[in-house]
């Protein structure tokens, strides 16, 4: 079995998952054979990963994430890099997806039951993944200071302790109070999970780093911890991916450019990821639009992304008076993109018969594109290679769905996606479906599109931006973090 540290949170969102990726990057330029690992993860940003072993399975879920780990250690994602993934389709309930299938659903109470069941697909996926590799790194979730949820816990320690794997703590200090936060973990913790931790980090750190050393001080009296660095902010992190909805609470438009691309946050945003090569054009101003606020007019292109939840989302859009917005934008000769579950909204009707996605069996949609559909018990998981063809671009991508997609409009498809003709086209090409998400991550169809609207392209390797931005952040935790000893805690 391949030796293994830990990285475990005081809290969500305090940048464990770019730690982890970095970390993984830098193991990789060592020389080691790393993979990433995730327990359980909750997050509607999903990607598509191998099910190793069982070639009649096809391709299943994991998050995000877990994706872009896989791709910093430079080897393809596997479902058992992150075995339990919840998909959150309401205020109190997700779908739990178990080594990359769907295993049901359930409310957050009932999940709590059922997560004694699934530490056994834990430790099996945590076997596989280990198998040929040197190191795995894992990652928490939340925090282990929610000793509430202790008993049942495959997250965090409940998942360490059984895998007996070392665990460094990350404190965020950006969101104020992480000296309390770590020591008041310490404090909490019962022992047998204290010992298990062997130290700590603190994360986005603004300026100048020696100033926190009273502050480093003031831990190690409380913890006897000893501290593993102070990161500073990561700048090339905003060029990775981001997993967690929370932060497009936090997105802020930035100078007026040529473009404007407005997008609806919806409250089950998917895959909202498909935006950040538009965000990366240096013509292109890419805003999202809380509830309550309006489709801002000057916007040229409005995209409505994915969601786990599209009849609700659907309904929620019409609250908010974005479908006011919308014609209103159409009206003035604006473009629309709908992807996955936005692309199904745009059509007439969105119907549910057998309730999947909740107790609204069906709902008018949006009615710019002359579509309908139906939701359907079997979900399409799976790559996708695909052609534009209106441009004669080849795409690339994937697909995460449920539901079958008619109308007259699809006989002018978007795309043709794994030999089959794909999504809609209104009669005056300016609204675009499709159900493949990634679209305009393919360079050159993203130029080609972004100069139909007048906008000229920056010539931008996306995918190799992505990339470069994982050594960037490489190398900055190798100068900040004494890499060496984290390494070499691994057992």
């Amino acid at each position: 079995m391949a030796k293994a540290i830990m990285l475990q949170g005081t809290g969500s969102d305090v940048g464990k998952t770019v730690l982890v990726a970095g970390l993984c990057r830098a193991a990789k330029n060592r020389g080691l054979k790393v993979r990433p690992f995730k327990p359980q993860n909750m997050s509607n940003n999903a990607a598509v990963a191998d099910i190793p072993g069982d070639n009649s399975a096809g391709e299943g879920e994991i998050g995000r994430g877990q994706w872009l780990q896989a791709l910093a250690c430079g080897v393809r994602p596997t479902v058992h890099m992150n075995p339990v993934l919840l998909k959150p389709q309401s205020d109190i309930g997700s779908q739990v997806v178990v080594q990359g299938k769907v295993y049901g659903e359930a409310r957050a109470r009932d999940y709590q039951a059922m997560k004694a069941g699934l530490m056994d697909a834990v430790l099996d996926s945590w076997a596989k993944v280990g198998e040929g590799a040197d190191l795995i790194i894992v990652e928490g979730a939340g925090s282990p200071a929610e000793i509430n949820l202790r008993s049942r816990d495959i997250a965090n320690m409940g998942f360490a302790t059984r895998a007996n794997v070392p665990v460094i703590l990350v404190g965020d200090i950006d969101r104020g109070g992480v000296i309390a936060s770590v020591a008041g973990t310490h404090l909490i913790l019962p022992e047998e999970d204290r010992r298990m931790i062997a130290g700590y980090l603190i994360n986005k750190f603004r300026g100048d780093v020696s100033l926190f050393d009273d502050g480093i001080s003031a831990i190690e009296k409380f913890t006897g911890w000893r501290c593993f660095g102070v990161v500073p902010w990561l700048k090339a992190a905003g060029r990775l991916p981001s997993e967690d909805s929370v932060v497009l609470e936090r997105l802020a438009s930035g100078e007026k450019r040529a473009l404007k691309v407005a997008v609806p946050m919806l409250a089950r945003i998917a895959n909202f990821d498909d935006l950040d090569p538009l965000k990366a054009e240096p013509q292109v101003e890419v805003v999202f639009v809380p509830p309550g606020k309006k489709l801002p007019e000057d916007a040229g292109l409005v995209v409505i992304p994915g969601s786990k939840s599209t009849i609700g989302d659907l309904l929620k859009f019409r609250e908010n008076g974005w479908d006011r917005d919308l014609l209103a934008h159409r009206k003035r000769g604006g473009h629309v993109v709908g992807i996955c579950g936005g692309y199904q909204m745009l059509g007439r009707m969105v119907r549910d018969p057998d309730g999947i996605e909740g107790s609204v069996t069906e709902a008018e949609g949006l009615g710019l594109l002359d579509i309908e559909t139906v939701m359907e018990p079997e979900k399409t998981v799976r790559n996708s290679s695909a052609q534009s063809l209106q441009f004669g671009l080849p795409l690339e991508g994937y697909e995460i769905h449920l539901g079958r997609t008619t109308g007259p409009d699809t006989a002018r498809p978007s795309t043709i996606l794994n030999g089959a003709e794909d999504g809609a086209v209104s009669a005056d090409g300016k609204v675009i479906g499709t159900y493949l998400h990634g679209l305009f991550s393919a360079d050159a169809f993203r130029a080609a599109y972004l100069e139909s609207l007048g906008v000229r392209g920056g010539g931008l390797d996306y995918r190799a931006d992505v990339e470069k931005a994982l050594d960037e952040v490489a190398a900055e935790l190798e100068a900040h973090l004494d890499c060496d000893a984290i390494f070499g805690l691994a057992r």
